[in-house]
């Protein structure tokens, strides 16, 4: 007669499930990241192989719609010189609002982390998160009243200047101007964000032995601050970047005549969906092109 003692652990029907997952790791690593995995493919890789493939498929000149009829035409128009300019102009747009935003950023992020106090410090990132819980719409439409020559904010500003010197400066208007700083303002945070965290993980002793070696404080930064908060920089541009590039609305609303690549896939997304599917691929490989530089150069080591 078998005698179990009572200090045993009893085996439940799942015992053996956990002693064989136990001694698969392979397994554990596949249950854990089947559902991501699924949900990554589903939701992202999906949408953009459709959307690759739609680009070779042909539209009926009658009738508009789409043909399952391989063609290279799409792309051969989208790299005619018309499409070409204006994707120059959106990545000219995206590079300016991504320099702009590190400009400011890195100032205000370098204070929050380095100099303010460390109780304060929640109450700054909170303050930098603040504008991102406004509506995408209420914020450009907000910068559209302000920057309207005919009563903005702006140009109500600048009438002392204008009635002291006789000068008629009535603010940028609308514009290219207009579409960089708006959204500059829109994506700020995203590239405050990245530097205050790279800034508060930097090592007070890397800024004490540069001070020990003699060094100022402009080559300290230069030569120590930078290059460390560098992968906090690439992380930061891959925000303001990719979104500025991908940006539309914006420059409907405050952009005037200008034209951006999201405003043309907008304008042929119902009458030649291919067209747009092949345009709507171009920002696509410019930030697969900017990741693998950045992954060229180490930026993507530490994020």
């Amino acid at each position: 007669m078998t005698t179990v003692s009572a200090g045993a652990p009893s085996r439940g029907p799942l015992h053996g499930l956990r002693v064989f997952m136990y001694r698969h790791v392979w397994l554990r690593a596949v249950a854990v990241l089947s559902l991501p995995m699924l949900w990554l493919v589903l939701v992202y890789l999906t949408p953009l192989f459709v959307l690759f493939l739609t680009a070779f498929w042909s539209t009926n000149s009658f009738t508009n719609q789409v043909e399952q009829v391989f063609t290279w035409s799409n792309f051969q128009l989208v790299f005619t010189s018309v499409y070409l300019n204006v994707m120059l102009r959106t990545a000219g747009v995206a590079v300016a609002v991504t320099v702009l935003a590190l400009i400011i950023g890195l100032p205000m992020a370098f204070f929050m982390a380095r100099v303010a106090r460390r109780r304060w410090r929640p109450f700054l990132v909170a303050i930098v998160l603040t504008p991102l819980w406004a509506s995408y719409l209420v914020k450009v439409y907000a910068w559209r009243t302000m920057l309207s020559p005919q009563g903005g904010v702006l140009s109500w500003m600048l009438t002392p200047i204008n009635n002291l010197f006789g000068t008629h400066f009535n603010g940028p208007g609308y514009g290219w101007t207009a579409v960089v700083v708006t959204l500059t303002y829109l994506w700020l945070p995203y590239m405050i964000l990245p530097l205050y965290s790279g800034l508060e993980r930097l090592p007070n002793s890397m800024l004490d032995a540069s001070a020990d070696l003699g060094a100022k404080n402009a080559r300290t930064f230069r030569r120590v601050v930078l290059p460390l908060i560098f992968p906090s920089i690439v992380a930061g541009s891959i925000f303001t970047f990719s979104l500025s590039l991908g940006d539309y609305i914006t420059v409907q609303i405050v952009g005037g005549k200008a034209v951006m690549l999201g405003t043309v896939v907008y304008q042929n997304f119902v009458l030649n969906l291919p067209f747009a599917a092949a345009l709507a691929t171009l920002p696509v490989i410019v930030m697969v092109i900017y990741l693998l530089v950045a992954r060229r150069f180490g930026a993507l080591e530490d994020l």
